[in-house]
């Protein structure tokens, strides 16, 4: 049985996708899922940033469980192979995005968040995000771009985790619209997307 929770986490999940996190209406959210209680959001989340979170945490499980598999396999490669390290970010969102149309909300809204100064999260949100085990993958890539100041690799990081979430999430719409334009299969697209990121990594540096 769904409960309540679950069905407003399902409707924030598209709102939040379709609308923008801090755009998107509390009240819309708790009218397409079915509630007549206004307070809805406030009781079983305290307000946006509860349901938020409550949205990032919902696939935790298996983000974290494929890119740390996928970590280990890179951890095995040279130190300056940074597209093995790229894959444990590409692979696991795809295979994520195409188990449905939610999982690909989830990525447009991870997303939005890669473009905000990690600043203004909030602890609850930063923590969330960490559950997945991005944290421990991009602490990696770290290591393996010594040349980067840190403003420079922080601008590289927001961008290419924008690019490449943004990439999956329109794929996999696409898809779903019979109208869309040819889409490669999922081994080449992640290879394809793999080098693409890495390239927006490993680019020349510019001068500050």
């Amino acid at each position: 049985m769904v409960t309540t929770r679950q069905r407003l986490v399902e409707a924030a999940t598209k709102g939040f996708a379709d609308q923008g996190i801090q755009s998107a209406s509390l009240v819309e959210i708790t009218r397409q899922a079915g509630q007549r209680n206004r307070g809805a959001v406030h009781y079983h989340f305290g307000g946006r940033d509860g349901l938020l979170v409550a949205v990032l945490e919902q696939y935790n499980a298996f983000l974290q469980e494929r890119e740390m598999e996928l970590l280990r396999q890179a951890r095995e490669r040279p130190g300056q192979d940074v597209a093995a390290v790229v894959e444990a970010i590409v692979r696991p969102a795809v295979e994520l995005a195409e188990r449905g149309p939610s999982e690909a909300c989830y990525l447009v809204i991870v997303a939005e968040l890669a473009e905000q100064d990690p600043s203004t999260y909030s602890p609850e949100v930063e923590a969330a995000l960490a559950g997945s085990g991005g944290y421990e993958v991009y602490r990696t890539l770290r290591e393996r771009l010594p040349d980067l100041d840190d403003e420079l690799r922080s601008e590289r990081f927001a961008l290419m985790t924008a690019f490449v979430l943004g990439t999956v999430a329109r794929r996999v719409r696409s898809l779903a619209d019979e109208n869309h334009r040819h889409q490669m299969p999922t081994d080449r697209f992640v290879a394809n997307l793999v080098l693409m990121a890495s390239a927006m990594l490993t680019a020349p540096t510019v001068d500050a």
